[in-house]
């Protein structure tokens, strides 16, 4: 994955699966990471808050073109959440600005919750990144100022409760992108007439990746060698298997690699609603990314240099 060495570090080309602490900013992760393997280019998928943990996917190299496919993904949270308190962030991070009795029982959270199963509009919280004119809501917010945030059309696919002991209630929730966990458990605490507050959350999934197979920061700088931590980098096209993959013979190949759209003998059948393929050329090389044209030939549209 390595493809030579430069003043500003090696380029290379990968995925981290990263298990990102808590009480870490994402971009710190990012930067943190690029500078253990010397990397001259790196990004993330998508924003964990600094009290969340889990599955942060980090780009290096070639791999940041394809980055920007996970942010429309569907995900999954693990949330642990303190009923009987409302905070200013909506977490445990936040400053307690209300307290009121607790008085729910585990079927009042299970049916709650299950309320919150399917399509709805959700309202952003204002510590969010989310912008208006510019200006990130959560930075509006640290000076006490709040907007009117229009609503969102979010899912949550499926939720499912785990435990309820001492105030404190636990679940997963497979969702759809934009949707905020924070503003769900807010929801879910107003249903309750006694306030929440997302205590501890964790991401598990998006899409195809799972916690399953990521690496802890802690795990990683302990590897020590830097082509050891090379190693665990993993292939960029393993984010985006949703999509269709099409093999292309020498001559196809080329011409893609020139820029030009090529013919093939059979269009493969689009994946739902994703127009984009997976280009792979001889001996099974991930080339990039392409589209079919309205006179059915296969355009590149995001190559990576061979």
């Amino acid at each position: 994955m390595s493809r030579g060495r430069k003043k500003k570090g090696n380029l290379i080309d990968g995925v981290l699966l990263l298990d990102k602490p808590g009480g870490m900013t994402s971009n710190r992760a990012l930067q943190r990471c690029k500078h253990l393997i010397f990397a001259q280019k790196g990004g993330h998928t998508g924003a964990l808050d600094p009290l969340a943990t889990g599955l942060l996917p980090l780009c290096f190299g070639q791999a940041t073109k394809v980055s920007s496919f996970l942010l429309g993904s569907d995900k999954t949270y693990e949330v642990s959440v303190t009923l009987g308190q409302v905070t200013d962030t909506g977490d445990a991070d936040g400053e307690v600005i209300h307290t009121r009795p607790v008085d729910v029982s585990e079927s009042d959270l299970k049916q709650v919750i299950a309320s919150f199963i399917g399509e709805y509009d959700q309202v952003p919280p204002m510590y969010s990144a989310l912008k208006v004119n510019g200006q990130p809501l959560y930075k509006l917010a640290r000076q006490g100022i709040v907007i009117e945030r229009k609503s969102r059309r979010v899912t949550a696919s499926d939720i499912r409760f785990n435990s309820f002991i001492g105030g404190i209630f636990s679940f997963e929730v497979d969702c759809s992108s934009g949707f905020y966990v924070r503003s769900l458990v807010e929801d879910i605490g107003e249903k309750l007439a006694c306030g929440a507050h997302v205590k501890t959350l964790r991401r598990t999934r998006i899409e195809r990746l799972y916690i399953e197979d990521s690496i802890t920061l802690h795990d990683f700088e302990a590897l020590g060698e830097t082509d050891s931590r090379i190693a665990k980098l993993v292939a960029a096209d393993t984010m985006i298997t949703r999509f269709v993959a099409i093999e292309l013979d020498d001559w196809q190949t080329t011409e893609l690699n020139f820029g030009r759209a090529v013919q093939l003998a059979e269009i493969p059948p689009q994946h739902e609603d994703d127009d984009w393929f997976r280009l792979y050329g001889p001996q099974n090389r991930f080339l990039g990314l392409g589209k079919i044209n309205e006179q059915g030939l296969l355009v590149p549209k995001r190559l990576f240099v061979q």
